[in-house]
């Protein structure tokens, strides 16, 4: 082909796009520059990725910041995950900093504890209110409640085979217990208020069709979610294109109908009425139930406490859902500005629990960006005693943060539905990533605890962290968030038991470095950490 005849070519496209650009009345940009224009909508959609690769500096980007994000991918590769030369953190200056107090003298356990006894909580789940099938969690790090639907079914099989690896649970959100689930990592199964995979034909509960998923699957737990961070006391609509044949029969909802979650449970109605559900639950199904909320107005707390007090009826667990947190879509309105942040919300509502003298009846689930080390010690020194993670668990599958979670176009097949996407996610080398994510979080949180001087991270204690103010001032955290003498530790009972668990005969000194292996690789390694 003639170079004249491709320039022609070219020239007429060029022509066409112009007389559109004129003739349209969308877009006036278009209208008053033609062709050139379409260079400014282009760079407005790749404005993401550039600031991502080019513009922005290791600790600037949100939600998650490119420092961070590459100590998940290191650590779900098994790759050097240290940094080199000091920190990049403006410290002295940067209100809200956490500084964890380290101790000069301390005893510690041995280096390779974590993945032996594989981290366990300090509590019994159901324990304090007598339930059949009560157990300690061999994980304090777990996976969130992240929905197939809004997940793909691959992303749904990585994390829990990446569970099952790890000794972690996995919560299957509010979308109901898909195959997908069941890849042998134990469940903690999530009721929203559509009662997905457990509601009768007209959306109401149904008892029997709950007890029915909770036989078939390996499901420790029961989490009846309140609300959830990104978009607290908002209902969902899933629209009935997108309603398959395995998201009907998974769910429970008719085929070529929109498909609508409704804002407020329909299965009690105020704080009395939850609580008999709960313990219906409870009763009918032998598992620990508790439930699951974004933090706004204090009464429905309050009242939860003064009923609970009474120790007739309770909820065995709480998960507090910072406003941080966020997985899937909402409005920017309920990402940005609705319910509070995690470390507010969740010590407003441990004071209620302590008020009532139930802190040690409950146990304390964290959620709202808590997959790294430094947010997860606050959390444990708050009082929280899980952690359970959601976009770092997405991270360490794939996701790289790209924003498209509401699009459907997901690049690396994590959050989409979309067959060619998802097919590029293979499920069991992702598992491992994600098992070792989670490995790698336990260990680093035993080392923080060792240089605390504590057997377990649930010793840590409010005391043992300060927050920076800014201008080269610092208060400790119960100052900052008014916390009594007492609050956010365990009861002597709860502490000389995991103490015991965890160092059987007592702390003792460290026979070699627990850092043996780790630290730099060979020279002419890549040190990258990259994109998966």
């Amino acid at each position: 082909m003639k170079l004249s005849r491709v320039i022609g070519g070219v020239g007429v496209a060029l022509g066409a796009v112009a007389v559109r650009d004129l003739t349209q009345k969308r877009h006036a940009l278009l209208r008053n520059y033609p062709v050139i224009a379409h260079a400014r909508y282009w760079l407005e959609t790749i404005g993401p990725e550039l600031r991502q690769y080019i513009v922005t500096g290791n600790d600037e980007e949100r939600p998650f910041s490119r420092d961070q994000r590459s100590w998940i991918y290191a650590s779900s590769k098994q790759e050097n995950n240290y940094s080199g030369f000091g920190t990049d953190n403006d410290i002295e200056h940067t209100p809200g900093y956490a500084i964890i107090k380290h101790r000069t003298f301390a005893d510690s356990l041995p280096h390779d504890h974590a993945e032996k006894v594989g981290l366990p909580s300090a509590k019994v789940l159901g324990g304090p209110r007598g339930r059949a099938k009560a157990f300690r969690p061999d994980s304090l790090i777990n996976v969130s409640g992240m929905s197939f639907g809004s997940m793909s079914g691959n992303a749904i099989q990585a994390l829990n085979r990446g569970a099952k690896l790890a000794g972690s649970m996995h919560n299957t959100g509010e979308g109901g217990l898909s195959s997908h689930h069941r890849q042998g990592g134990d469940i903690v199964l999530q009721i929203g208020t559509a009662y997905f995979g457990c509601r009768n034909e007209d959306g109401t509960f149904s008892l029997d069709k709950l007890k029915a998923v909770i036989e078939s699957a390996p499901v420790r737990a029961v989490e009846i979610k309140l609300s959830q961070g990104a978009k607290p006391g908002l209902g969902g609509l899933l629209p009935a294109a997108k309603v398959t044949q395995e998201i009907s029969e998974i769910r429970g909802i008719p085929m070529g109908q929109d498909c609508a979650s409704p804002s407020r449970h329909t299965a009690f109605t105020d704080v009395d009425s939850l609580l008999d559900f709960v313990e219906l639950i409870a009763t009918e199904t032998g598992v620990p139930v508790g439930i699951k909320s974004a933090v706004g107005e204090m009464e429905f707390w309050h009242e939860l406490t003064r009923l609970m007090a009474k120790r007739d009826r309770g909820v065995d667990f709480v998960t507090i859902d910072g406003g941080e947190g966020g997985t899937g879509a909402s409005p920017p309105i309920f990402a940005d500005s609705v319910a509070l942040p995690f470390r507010m919300g969740f010590s407003r509502v441990y004071g209620t629990f302590a008020d009532a003298g139930l802190t040690d009846d409950v146990t304390f689930i964290g959620s709202g960006k808590l997959g790294l080390v430094d947010n997860a010690v606050v959390a444990f020194a708050l009082g929280a005693d899980m952690m359970n993670v959601a976009r770092e668990a997405m991270m360490s599958i794939g996701c790289i943060q790209s924003q498209k979670c509401h699009t459907d176009r997901c690049p690396t097949g994590v959050a989409t539905q979309d067959p060619w996407l998802s097919h590029g996610l293979d499920p069991t080398s992702k598992a491992e990533r994600c098992a070792q994510y989670i490995r790698t979080f336990r260990k680093e949180i035993v080392k923080v605890s060792e240089s605390v001087g504590v057997a377990h991270p649930s010793l840590i204690t409010a005391d043992n962290v300060d927050i920076m103010c800014g201008d080269y001032e610092a208060r400790s955290l119960r100052t900052v968030y008014g916390y009594q003498e007492g609050w956010g530790e365990l009861g002597s009972s709860l502490a000389a038991e995991i103490t015991e668990l965890m160092a059987p005969g007592g702390s003792r000194p460290e026979s070699r470095s627990i850092e043996e292996g780790e630290g730099e690789k060979p020279q002419g390694q890549d040190l990258t950490t990259g994109i998966t």
